[in-house]
């Protein structure tokens, strides 16, 4: 056999190698790090049993849609009860923006966390979060909605009002903090950012809320759930502000673990959040409404979030 064919033949059998490769990890919208061979959306556990790990220590992270020293706070309880079950050493990780949060988990030193809604389909397809519980009430009703806030001596009575008006929004990746509003103002009001509107990045829920009752902005889009725990810890008062808009009801933070932990640690963890006794806590003074944590899958239970994405033309694009 000639030279010129050896290599023909040697070009085909990578070729088809690759391409074998690719159909044995599947991966719709997940970074190429990951695979999703049961179509479930999210990263599967690596093959490799040396990607898989099982830290001594454990670290947690809340999403930093509000001050994180409050919820280091909140969250003490719950993490001495993650210690008990699963025989870890747990740490609170206070990060200080959703970029980070995501950064910290896909580079392997963030395992166990909460991110918020708008930010799930990000932390899933770029730093391989595996998300499966969300908080709920006892009958099983769970959720929050976005609402338009505006001082309370504001002439804006509808969203159309703000035409021509600064609207706060909070970080990219939120979704009552920016991808819902977006998406809403522009299909029911004809209101386009940059067009119509003024769009200004406030980083958090709670700095909007504030710069609306100190009529720093002329408005604001947030997540009803912050504003009233918020209200619960008299920070400030709710006869500054009126709300202008409330849209239908959204899915909240989804707590999840890395893609690659060790399953039987995972298994624990899952069950540390199941079993997690809320009468009396700090998470029950906080989250007031909420009683337990459920099961959630994300492919079902996110998909609004995600169409909402596509509806604004957001990529999960992994720097």
């Amino acid at each position: 056999m000639s030279s010129r064919k050896i290599l023909a033949c040697l070009t085909a059998l990578i070729a088809s190698s690759i391409t074998a490769l690719a159909q044995d990890c599947p991966r719709g919208d997940l970074d190429k790090a990951y695979c999703d061979r049961n179509g479930d959306l999210v990263a599967d556990l690596p093959t490799d049993p040396k990607q898989v790990v099982n830290p001594s220590t454990l670290v947690f992270s809340y999403t930093p849609v509000e001050d994180p020293a409050v919820y280091q706070k909140v969250w003490d309880g719950f993490i001495k009860h993650l210690e008990k079950t699963t025989g870890k050493r747990v740490v609170f990780f206070a990060v200080q923006s959703n970029a980070a949060q995501y950064e910290a988990m896909r580079s392997g030193r963030l395992h166990v966390a909460g991110v918020n809604a708008g930010g799930n389909p990000t932390a899933v397809n770029c730093a391989g979060f595996v998300p499966f519980a969300m908080m709920a009430a006892k009958d099983n009703s769970f959720g929050y909605e976005m609402e338009i806030i505006v001082p309370a001596d504001s002439p804006a009575k509808t969203p159309a009002d703000l035409k021509g008006k600064k609207i706060v929004f909070t970080a990219p990746t939120s979704n009552s903090g920016y991808k819902a509003p977006s998406a809403i103002l522009e299909a029911d009001f004809k209101l386009v950012a940059k067009t119509d509107f003024e769009p200004v990045f406030s980083g958090k829920h709670d700095n909007s809320i504030l710069g609306v009752v100190n009529k720093d902005y002329d408005s604001a889009a947030v997540a009803n759930s912050v504003l009233s725990r918020m209200i619960a810890r008299k920070v400030f008062d709710p006869a500054k502000i009126r709300s202008i808009y409330k849209s239908e009801t959204f899915p909240t933070s989804g707590y999840g673990h890395a893609y690659n932990l060790d399953p039987a640690l995972a298994a624990k963890v899952k069950e540390a959040f199941f079993t997690f006794p809320w009468e009396g806590s700090a998470l029950k003074q906080e989250f007031q409404t909420e009683d337990k944590f459920i099961p959630i899958e994300y492919k079902k239970d996110w998909s609004v979030i995600r169409k909402i994405d596509a509806a604004t033309g957001v990529k999960y694009t992994c720097k």
